[in-house]
């Protein structure tokens, strides 16, 4: 067996063979257990989030599987619409071309070229995760299958008049030319202005003054509305304005949905450029002017000044004009939030056009009432909370996106414009006896990205095929996914399912994950510079291939020097090779219920040096076991105390481990399980066994009863470790496997451990912490008093019960070997010790006589020039924390962490002067 733990020499080998050797595929046998991946964009690559998710998904999967049940993780990718037309655009530019230089279906031919040369690039990444899907299975959201549920649907629902096209207001991006649902807008808040703006009464006779955060949209105004119970304005309703720059002439109407405290208590209207004036305007009936390009220019239908100007031109038009005139009564610095495109960034507009919508409120009633009877269960519960709220105010979704890259809709028209919805134009002409020259169009716009993610859970099933797979795996088990797209992906699956699939619900749990964020809670970004690739985690990175990744391609160039500058700092030798299983193991860790989870390099060295104690760990027992007798014989076997202890231990970890898979708590079980192996069994069962093992004192019935539970409690332990850490579990399973009597050719396939409650042994349990309190006490001196470690000691015991005694006796030279005791003797109670050490077991005391032991000058010295070192840096700190500009400028963290800091140097002074005290009293 090799001395040295290398995760690049397994991780590769033993991927490439489960997946040759087909073991992720279902088996067919078994209760069926499944999980859909969420779909990750084709244009990606694995980010943190995404090997975050994974990982937790294949911890289930793995779990199920040596379960014995019949498990799929079904893979594959999104043609991610926008997104994927972005890039190769982006690539067409960079040629001095654009999409219509080459046509709609050259462009899309040149869309899947690029999807055949990186497509596949997430898919390798997943692999190097290590995540066992079935990739027999992988589908993409543009293949023919999941095509033709796409039509499906679609028709349908057409069919069954939830999905219409209409004339309405949607988001419009103006980069992209297309609409966008109301979950694709991201709307923070920015500096901007509020205008205040006179307008004339038509007949001369006055004003009102409105205020507005885009003047520019006057242009399109339609009516001046006031409350109907605004005493200022209840004489006006019915009057007419004069709106300025323009030859028309506007209504001044009352609506409820006016705020009188608000400005001047009178809103301009303007339905064709506004959600809340668009309600307006239909509960009015007044006209929708649109007077935006899809460029947000200014059209045809506003004065021929403004035409063909930026909308933004146009607004610094405006303004100057209404000044002109001295109809621009004030200008206020005012903070909006203002709606941009999540994919272009640019600003949205709202915009009159046609576009196909699905009616959601009569999809949205079931699936509101399958969670609240609980036949689908949020995991944390709180989160149906967000799910009712979005889901109880729904509104009709705008399906239709003016792009060229996804699902064409099934839509045709003919010269008339009427619509024609079909399979194709053939099935039409049948269907509805048309001529050939009935000239039919097929509609230009795509299908929203998440309309084909929404079936997600059975097409991929073969839907609308009644196959096996679908029969067998839907519903679905488990959806795995991040809180931030409960709106755009979860909620639209329940719906869709629970619609074309006789009302069954897609999955039975949805376990809700947090947002992975860099060390100090901050969401990772490459504007920030704290973006890590799980990749560079695994394999390791060089510092100057870091900077560099991290700087190039920078969408704000600028930020590169502050990137770079930050990045040498915290990165100073690039990163570390860490291996795949201390990512995963990482990752479990971090899993709690919060809605943040903030990585830390500390945490994952941390748990490559746990891999490395388990591959120390199996060296030592196989060398220890290989070629001898583990119990596999007919020859008698005898447990020792440290056997039945461990033995006991097993079964309480196995029995946290199922209530853990079982409440989705993936960081107590990874908490649980590492306790366990680092601490009960190599730190103390380990150092048990060498004293059965290495002694020479014991007898053979001994040495093979400890052979046997070091090989057997360690493969159990491997089978509780595989789906967290399944490579180097593995790799170490094959060592040990036949040494415990198994048989097999890989872990994954092995059963996962359950508990037997008839190997509980609670005396054993009490004893061993006896055994190890007294150890632990004697051992505590020695790190106190600066003792060696080698130096046999004589022990004084005092105040001891008859227990006490009973158990001396029946482990003496187990405590005497691993305390390295010379002798044990008792003292009654009445006996002057002399000046000693003391621990405290119970009441018991455990004395080591100190004459002798140390050179009580040269500790003395050691003792106060450690005292001196702490109390200089103490100094330093407290007047530190003592300086005002300090504590008002540092933020409140660093100051906390540095008062700590203080409390814990007071505390080791305080400690190391106690220890001196004891020493002069020698």
């Amino acid at each position: 067996m090799e001395k040295t733990y290398a995760p690049q020499d397994i991780e590769k080998h033993w991927y490439q063979q489960w997946e040759e050797l087909g073991y992720f595929a279902p088996s067919g046998q078994g209760k069926p257990y499944c999980i859909m991946i969420p779909p990750p964009n084709v244009t990606g690559t694995l980010h943190m989030g995404h090997a975050f998710q994974d990982t937790l998904m294949d911890i289930l999967t793995r779990y199920h599987r040596m379960q014995g049940h019949n498990t799929l993780w079904q893979v594959g990718t999104d043609h991610a619409g926008i997104a994927t037309q972005m890039v190769v655009e982006r690539q067409l530019a960079q040629q001095g071309k654009s999409r219509h230089d080459l046509g709609r279906e050259a462009f899309v031919e040149k869309i899947w070229e690029w999807k055949e040369q990186s497509g596949g690039t997430i898919t390798r990444q997943l692999r190097a995760m290590g995540a066992s899907v079935d990739w027999k299975t992988e589908r993409f959201t543009m293949d023919d299958g999941l095509s033709d549920a796409v039509k499906e649907v679609f028709i349908r629902l057409y069919e069954e008049n939830l999905i219409y096209r209409g004339k309405r207001l949607v988001n419009w991006d103006p980069v992209f030319h297309t609409a966008l649902s109301d979950l694709e807008v991201n709307a923070e808040e920015e500096n901007g202005f509020l205008w205040h703006l006179r307008y004339p009464f038509a007949d001369g006779s006055g004003s009102l003054v409105v205020a507005t955060t885009r003047p520019e949209t006057m242009l399109g105004d339609t009516a001046v509305a006031v409350h109907p119970e605004d005493e200022r304005y209840k004489h006006l309703i019915g009057k007419m304005i004069a709106l300025p720059l323009t030859d028309r002439k506007i209504p001044i109407i009352a609506d409820e949905y006016v705020d009188p405290s608000f400005g001047s208590g009178c809103v301009k209207i303007t339905p064709a450029h506004d959600f809340n004036d668009y309600r307006i305007g239909q509960r009015h009936q007044l006209p929708m002017i649109n007077i935006l390009t899809i460029d947000a220019k200014i059209n045809e239908n506003a004065p021929k000044a403004y035409q063909g100007l930026d909308r933004f031109v146009a607004r610094k038009q405006v303004v100057a004009d209404f000044e002109k005139l001295d109809l621009l009564v004030e200008v206020k610095a005012h903070k909006l939030p203002i709606p941009r495109g999540d994919r272009s960034g640019a600003v949205l507009e709202p915009f009159l056009t046609d576009q196909w919508y699905v009616k959601a409120a009569p999809l949205a009633e079931p699936a509101i009432k399958a969670v609240e009877d609980g036949r689908i269960k949020f995991i944390p519960e709180n989160w149906n909370k967000t799910y009712y709220d979005w889901m109880h105010k729904i509104e009709d979704w705008c399906i239709s996106r003016q792009i060229w890259w996804g699902h064409r809709i099934p839509a045709w028209y003919d010269a008339d414009g009427k619509v024609y919805v079909g399979r194709s134009e053939a099935d039409i002409r049948i269907k509805h006896n048309l001529s050939t020259e009935t000239i039919l169009t097929q509609d230009e716009d795509v299908l929203d990205t998440w309309f084909s993610s929404a079936l997600w859970p059975f097409s991929t099933l073969g839907f609308p095929e009644k196959t096996e797979r679908l029969a067998t795996f839907y519903p679905t088990s488990v959806l795995v996914t991040g809180f931030d797209i409960i709106f755009f992906w979860v909620a639209r699956m329940i719906m869709m399912g629970m619609k074309f699939m006789d009302g069954e619900v897609p999955f039975r749990e949805i376990y809700i994950h947090g947002l992975i964020r860099d060390s100090e809670g901050q969401k990772m970004s490459k504007s920030k510079g704290n973006v890590l690739d799980p990749l560079d985690l695994i394999n390791g990175i060089d510092l100057e291939t870091l900077v560099q990744k991290r700087t190039t391609g920078l969408m704000q160039p600028e930020m590169a020097p502050k990137i770079e500058k930050r990045t040498r700092q915290e990165y100073a030798n690039g990163i570390s090779a860490f291996g795949t299983d201390a990512l995963r193991f990482t990752f479990a860790a971090l899993a709690s219920t919060g809605r943040d989870i903030r990585f830390d390099m500390g945490r994952i060295e941390g748990y490559r040096n746990f891999c490395n104690k388990l591959w120390n760990a199996t060296r030592y027992v196989w060398m220890n076991t290989d070629g001898k007798d583990t119990g596999l014989s007919d020859a008698p076997v005898e447990l020792s105390l440290a056997d039945r202890w461990i033995i006991s231990r097993l079964q309480a970890l196995e029995t946290e481990m199922q209530q853990h898979f079982t409440g989705y708590r993936f960081d107590l079980a990874a908490n649980a399980v590492y306790d366990f192996t680092w601490n009960e069994y190599c730190d103390w069962y380990l150092e048990f066994s060498k004293a059965v093992l290495q002694s020479g004192e014991a007898s053979e019935t001994a040495q093979r009863g400890t052979r046997r539970t070091l090989v057997r409690v360690l493969e159990t332990l491997l089978r509780l470790l595989h789906p967290f850490i399944p490579f180097v579990t593995e790799e170490l399973w094959q060592k040990i496997a036949p040494l415990a009597g198994k048989t097999g050719n890989t872990i994954m396939l092995q059963p996962y451990p359950q508990a037997q409650m008839d190997k509980v042994d609670n005396q054993a349990e009490q004893d061993i912490e006896w055994v190890k309190q007294f150890i632990l006490g004697v051992r505590r001196i020695r790190a106190e008093m600066d003792i060696a470690p080698s130096k046999l000691l004589p022990v004084l015991l005092q105040n001891g019960t008859e227990s006490d005694q009973q158990r001396l006796n029946a482990h003496q030279g187990l405590i005497s070997s691993l305390a390295r005791l010379e002798k044990i003797t008792w003292l009654t109670n009445t006996d002057n010790a002399p000046e000693s050490a003391m621990a405290l077991v119970g009441d018991m005391r455990i004395l080591i006589p100190l004459a002798g032991l140390i050179d009580k000058e040269a500790e003395l010295k050691r003792l106060a020039k450690e005292v001196e070192k702490i109390a200089k840096d103490l100094d330093k700190l407290t007047a530190k924390l003592e300086n005002p500009q300090f504590i008002e400028r540092a933020p409140a963290d660093i100051v906390a962490k540095e008062r700590q800091r203080v409390a814990e140097m007071q505390s080791a002074v305080q400690e190391l002067e106690t220890q001196a005290e004891k020493i002069r009293a020698i």
